[in-house]
């Protein structure tokens, strides 16, 4: 299965990878447009010490253990991809616990999380913030 991957030494921290993955997420034509004095809240965060910096999402895991936490059944995993159903979670944070990779995330309205489901919900072919990385620091392979 192809999943994402970050080359940590060509990652320039520009977060343009955070801004891809929120306009994916708009559905709309114009980033500008559509991001333009909003506060993002994308799937894909950057971390870094000012010498490094990486790109954090999702791993899809193989037996990902946000899955077996959630108390509610709201995570699964179809096709090597682990989706969250919004409708069925409760907002307890288990799964934000849980993920060695920090990679879980509140959702902005406080009731459900946010996670990187590959773009699979925006029909963008690879993911938006591979597509946006003007460095070649975050790819979409398999390994």
């Amino acid at each position: 299965m192809k999943r994402v991957y970050v080359n940590e030494e060509w990652c320039l921290g520009c977060h343009l990878c955070e801004y891809n993955c929120a306009f994916a997420a708009t559905g709309e034509t114009d980033m500008a447009k559509a991001l333009q004095g909003v506060e993002i809240h994308p799937k894909v965060q950057i971390e870094g010490d000012g010498r490094i910096s990486f790109a954090v999402s999702c791993r899809h895991c193989d037996d990902p253990i946000c899955m077996k936490s959630c108390i509610a059944g709201a995570i699964s995993k179809r096709d090597g991809v682990v989706h969250v159903d919004k409708d069925k979670c409760v907002g307890c944070y288990t799964c934000v616990l849980v993920c060695p990779y920090g990679a879980v995330l509140p959702a902005p309205d406080g009731h459900a999380i946010r996670k990187c489901e590959l773009c699979t919900d925006n029909a963008c072919g690879e993911p938006a913030c591979v597509k946006g990385c003007p460095n070649g620091a975050i790819v979409f392979e398999e390994r």
